[in-house]
């Protein structure tokens, strides 16, 4: 049983105490002060060690109400013991940071060539990217690249990241590329002809992708080797099947961070 002394009778409701909260490791909250938003890692000379989901350390007194959690001041509390965090990690593999509003959306953004491209990156990558404010377009296709990008007007913190499919040497692909030379403008791309290639075979349930008739259109012909009915009915099955980076091939994983980090990274 918890004993209220008289006093806490007396000061009732109105006097409302920042709660205190212990500092369990991976407990995510922001610094009052600077904004920094991490997960507890360890303690330092009575400071707390706060981790963002870049696996930047920063380190903070534990002041009274010198933290917000919930968007609400706290007070944090060193716990005794303190086993190493177990953090939990979005579907990209960065340390999710919980209870986080999502930033008002920058004007740096993210292409990729269509709609089903949009949608996995969505699932894999956007815990991560409502935390940074960055919003994922699709592009409908690399033809119009460059003449988009003139009507985009990059500039500095208005940068553009682009993912394309099948970028490999002498393809359509990196020859459209090759003519966009824009500091603010990264491409990247992974070898696989369309994004349902870069999901594992195994998180789908097949042992490799079937090899289609270059006659026939990529998407119809897997449906059809798989038995998996009209391509929208077979994009279900695929997107249904990715729950996190693991699911991915690694070129993908790889071209889709380089994008997030070009375009959230603040010019100096």
């Amino acid at each position: 049983m918890h004993s209220h002394s008289y006093d806490d009778v007396l000061a009732g409701p109105r006097k409302r105490k920042i709660p205190e909260i212990d500092a369990e490791p991976g407990l995510v909250v922001e610094d009052a002060g600077s904004g920094f938003c991490g997960a507890v890692v360890r303690f330092e000379y009575g400071n707390v060690v706060l981790e963002d989901r870049k696996g930047n350390h920063r380190v903070f007194p534990l002041e009274p109400a010198g933290f917000l959690l919930d968007g609400k001041p706290v007070t944090l509390v060193r716990v005794k013991n303190v086993a190493p965090p177990v953090k939990k990690v979005s579907a990209s593999g960065s340390v999710q940071v919980q209870r986080h509003q999502a930033r008002v959306a920058k004007d740096s953004r993210i292409w990729v060539e269509g709609k089903h491209d949009a949608e996995l990156v969505e699932r894999v990558w956007g815990h991560d990217l409502r935390v940074e404010g960055v919003v994922v377009e699709p592009l409908d296709g690399v033809d119009v690249l460059s003449d988009r990008v003139e009507e985009f007007g990059t500039g500095p913190g208005r940068k553009l990241g682009v993912l394309v499919d099948h970028l490999v040497k002498g393809s359509k692909e990196s020859r459209i590329v090759a003519g966009v030379r824009d500091e603010y403008v990264l491409v990247t791309g992974h070898p696989y002809v369309d994004i349902w290639q870069a999901v594992k075979p195994a998180a789908v349930g097949i042992k490799a992708w079937p090899t289609v008739p270059r006659d026939i259109e990529w998407k119809v012909g897997i449906c059809t080797a798989l038995g998996w009915g009209e391509p929208y009915e077979g994009w279900q099955r695929v997107l249904a099947a990715v729950s996190s980076y693991r699911d991915l091939e690694t070129p993908l994983i790889g071209a889709v961070e380089r994008l997030i980090d070009f375009v959230t990274v603040e010019e100096s």
